[in-house]
């Protein structure tokens, strides 16, 4: 390490000089560190970018979907009694239902339990019992009951034991303890005339333990709808699906209960304005980038220039100095022209559409705007009212070739420009040699890490000078002070 010596000798502000010196040293070292922000502004740019390519992207789903564009309202006119969703395949159009009956589960209660919740039961031994799967066959479930075994530990094996088609609990009334055992599904699945959904025999642990034999009984029960004043049908759950329709039952009804089904042309509509209005939002931001100012005299700001303004002067300050920065590059460039022309583009098929055009959707005269799109209302209403299934083709059609839909054009195109950006920016999770700026950026920090190690060895080279010099000086005060007391001794 160099020892410094401040000027004792010569008078001179040493350290002054020095840093004066190594002020226009580090120049080209503040013209790196401005490089290496540059670069990491652009970087940061494009993944603002490309994060709002992938909230277009995760619309796209919803847009291929048939129900996007005929998806069905119900209304009731007994919706304490029943209700209905409707698939985009069921038919517009009015439903009478008549529920007589719902589904129940099936319901055993025991007789007074000598023992509590708690009490350890001290049998030992596999026993069976027995339910019905959904074919109406008997299916034979094992409990295994220990010795140190509580009433609640095996209530709770009950269920599992049954794979949970049985729910066992406890309950205490007035008149003290009681097991119920009861299904967790609703329905009749024993094939046999008023037979049992849970069985078990007739002298068994369930009997003589849990009393079971000498419980209340609820059996279990389908539903009984009429079906448009002629179809009667029974069903195992409190719901049925017909002709697309699916009905849902909460009571019996009182007559005929009403089920309108009609188009839902404002949803549809919400969900493609939702699409358009994202889209748009995208292409402003890429014509944004291409189409702003670039302020070439505004560099990054230093450190020492950041201590010298106020955080409003820094704000615009770097306003300035990021603006335009994304301006030329071919990846946004080419990838708005990509966009636009996936959705422009005709579709080959036998529908009334075949052009966005076509249902109200154009793109803007305005040629500024970089190709956001326009919307009539009132022409892509009526095409969702009029015709849903051929706006689902337009958009979403699978053929091959000219007839595939705008969507997978548009998702083609889209998985494209994100590609290109993430070759240029990467993503948040990938290291710097993973893309294009972070490896200029990887070699800027390596040249930065370099010159400030030569910044070192130029400051130390300067003090050691300098040091050189005031030992001189000193030398020769110290010779001339010799001199000149030999001088005056004589």
């Amino acid at each position: 390490m160099v020892m410094r010596v401040g000027g004792i000798y010569s008078g001179m502000d040493i350290e002054a000089m020095v840093n004066k010196l190594m002020e226009a040293e580090r120049m080209p070292l503040i013209r790196l560190k401005q490089q290496q922000t540059t670069l990491e502004w652009k970087r940061d740019a494009y993944r603002e970018i490309n994060s709002k390519l992938l909230d277009l992207n995760n619309m796209l789903l919803d847009m291929k979907l048939t129900r996007t564009y005929n998806p069905k309202s119900t209304t009731s006119s007994q919706e304490s009694a029943v209700t209905a969703s409707a698939a985009s395949t069921a038919t517009n159009g009015s439903y009478e239902i008549s529920v007589s009956q719902l589904a129940t589960n099936e319901m055993q209660i025991s007789g007074i339990l000598n023992f509590g919740l708690k009490d350890e039961l001290g049998i030992e031994g596999t026993f069976d019992f027995y339910t019905y799967n959904e074919s109406g066959e008997l299916e034979t479930h094992k409990l295994d009951v220990s010795a140190e075994d509580t009433l609640e530990t095996v209530l709770r094996n009950i269920g599992e034991a049954s794979n949970g088609r049985v729910r066992a609990f406890y309950v205490e009334d007035q008149d003290g303890g009681k097991v119920v055992l009861e299904t967790t599904r609703t329905g009749v699945y024993n094939p046999n005339d008023s037979g049992k959904e849970i069985e078990y025999a007739a002298d068994s642990f369930f009997t003589n333990i849990l009393k079971m034999d000498q419980g209340q009984y609820k059996e279990a029960t389908n539903a009984t709808f009429t079906y448009n004043n002629g179809l009667v049908i029974e069903t195992q759950e409190n719901s049925y699906t017909l002709n697309g329709i699916t009905f849902e039952f909460h009571n019996t009804t009182e007559g005929n209960a009403r089920i309108s089904v009609n188009t839902d042309v404002d949803s549809s509509f919400e969900k493609i304005m939702d699409f358009v209005n994202k889209y748009n939002e995208v292409i402003e931001a890429m014509n944004k980038s291409q189409t702003e100012q670039k302020y070439r005299d505004y560099l990054p700001l230093t450190d020492e220039q950041k201590e010298e303004m106020t955080d409003e002067q820094i704000k615009l300050w770097e306003e300035k100095a990021k603006s335009g920065i994304l301006r030329g590059e071919s990846s946004i460039r080419d990838g708005m022209y990509q966009l636009r022309s996936s959705l422009q583009s005709f579709v080959d098929i036998n529908g009334e559409f075949r052009l966005l055009s076509e249902i109200g959707i154009t793109t803007s005269k305005n040629y500024l705007s970089g190709g956001t799109l326009e919307v009539d209302e009132d022409k892509l209403k009526a095409a969702l009212r009029d015709n849903p299934e051929d706006v689902y083709e337009l958009f979403a059609g699978r053929q091959e070739g000219d007839g595939r839909g705008l969507i997978y054009r548009f998702e083609e195109a889209l998985d494209s420009v994100r590609g290109n950006i993430e070759r240029q920016a990467g993503r948040s999770t990938q290291t710097l040699d993973n893309y294009s700026l972070g490896k200029r950026m990887k070699e800027i920090n390596e040249r930065i890490s370099d010159y400030e190690r030569k910044l070192v060895r130029v400051e130390q080279r300067y003090w050691a000078q300098f040091t050189q010099m005031e030992k001189a000086i000193a030398r020769l005060s110290e010779q001339s002070s010799y001199l000149f007391s030999q001088f005056g001794g004589m």
